[in-house]
This record gives C-alpha cells, sequence and structure tokens, in this order.
C-alpha cells in the first residue's frame, strides 16, 4: 500500500512527483494485488526452480574464481537502499576494474556469464528480493546510488513504486550494452542519453500503473528473451 504524502522522504515530496503520487493512490486495491501476485509468483518459482539454480551456481564456481552471487547497493522504493542479488556474471571484484554499467564486448564477463545474460537467468536470485519486499516483479529497474544523485526531480517518481526485475523500458533498451560499445565515456553517455530515455518509460509506466499492465508486462519480456524485437 502506498504511504500517507507527509510520511514519504523529502526527496519523494515535490511538485514533480505529486501527480504520480495522486494518480498511484487511487489504486491501492491494485497495488496489494501486485504485492499478494509478487509473493506467491516468487515463492512457486524459488520451489520449481531451486535445482536449475544449484546448478547453475554449480557452473559459476567451476567456470571462474569468486563468489556464486553478485551483490551490489541498489535503491528500491521510498529511497531505500538494499543489496540486489544476482548469480556472477563478471570476474571477481569486477566493478573495481570498470564502469558500474555494461557494454557489449565487456572484457570482465566470463563464458558461463554470457550465456546467463543472453537469456536473463543470472537474474533468477532476484525472486529472493521480490520475496522479500525489496524488488517486483515489474518497476523501474534498480539503479546504482552515484547514478541516482543525477537525477532530475521527476525521475524520483519512479521511487515511488519498488524496483522491478523487469520493465517497459528493460524490453526496449534490452541491448543496452551494445548501445553504449562504442562510447569513449560510458558513464556520461548513460547518463545524458540512455537514462533519459528510459525514464520516459519508467514515468509513463508509473502514471499508468495498473495489475493487469504489469502482467502484460511480464509476458512482454518473456516474448523479448525469445527474442522478439519491441
Amino acid at each position: 500500500m502506498l504511504r500517507k504524502w507527509s510520511d514519504l522522504p523529502d526527496l519523494l515530496q515535490t511538485p514533480e512527483v505529486k501527480p504520480y503520487y495522486d494518480s498511484l493512490k487511487q489504486k491501492q486495491f491494485q497495488l496489494l494485488l501486485k504485492r499478494v501476485t509478487d509473493f506467491l509468483a516468487a515463492l512457486i518459482l524459488l520451489i520449481l526452480l531451486c535445482i536449475p539454480m544449484i546448478i547453475i551456481a554449480v557452473l559459476i564456481k567451476i567456470d571462474s574464481k569468486g563468489p556464486v552471487f553478485y551483490l551490489q547497493e541498489r535503491m528500491t522504493r521510498y529511497g531505500k537502499i538494499y543489496r540486489i542479488h544476482k548469480f556472477r556474471t563478471m570476474v571477481d571484484r569486477a566493478e573495481k576494474i570498470g564502469t558500474a554499467v555494461t557494454v557489449g564486448n565487456d572484457s570482465r564477463i566470463t563464458k558461463i556469464g554470457s550465456k546467463l545474460r543472453k537469456v536473463r537467468l543470472d537474474e533468477l536470485p532476484q525472486l529472493f528480493d521480490v520475496l522479500s519486499g525489496n524488488m517486483s516483479f515489474v518497476g523501474t529497474r534498480p539503479e546504482v546510488p552515484k547514478y541516482i544523485v543525477q537525477y532530475l526531480p521527476e525521475y524520483y517518481a519512479t521511487l515511488l513504486l519498488p524496483a522491478g526485475i523487469t520493465s517497459e523500458a528493460s524490453i526496449r533498451y534490452k541491448d543496452e550494452d551494445k548501445l553504449l560499445d562504442a562510447a569513449d565515456d560510458v558513464d556520461k553517455v548513460y547518463i545524458e542519453r540512455v537514462l533519459p530515455e528510459k525514464m520516459k518509460w519508467n514515468l509513463k509506466s508509473v502514471k499508468e500503473f495498473s495489475w493487469a499492465r504489469d502482467i502484460a508486462t511480464m509476458f512482454r519480456t518473456l516474448a523479448a528473451v525469445a527474442g522478439k524485437d519491441y
């Protein structure tokens, strides 16, 4: 359920965020339905996928040195900082030797990591984040804090909802890493060109939020992973 306006953190109590808040305030039941769906679906999928996830974990350990999971600080609903869970697809401590975003020919990506990324299996551990309530199946992809400080005031409206595993922006920019391939300054290009375009879709999704729309986005994501272009 949505917090009262007066209970929101200061970064969200702005004129730019208020229209999005007012729109979501009218959809409290759908927000509750979203959370119930997230919890039940995450629980069922974790039970069904526990064996494949164990196999993936073993393959990661065989392929390269380092932990099975990649944990990184991200921001979710109401500005809460949490640690996102992913299967590690890059060399250990990759963030120490490169940018926070990944380009298409990134030398830090491991052999098994490349295969996991192609079909987004590296995202499976985020089911634990959905179960805990830090994430949702559908919502704005969580950013690292260093990019969030670059947000325009309106962008903070995306923090009215939990961060998501997928979104319309994710579908449209599923090959984001290839777009950044030729950039001399990856962070600069991401902040000035890629992020604003993704935010157009993210803000549209917040303003037009509905439970049915979320379900449709989930099916569109499956189609995108299978190769369909949008």
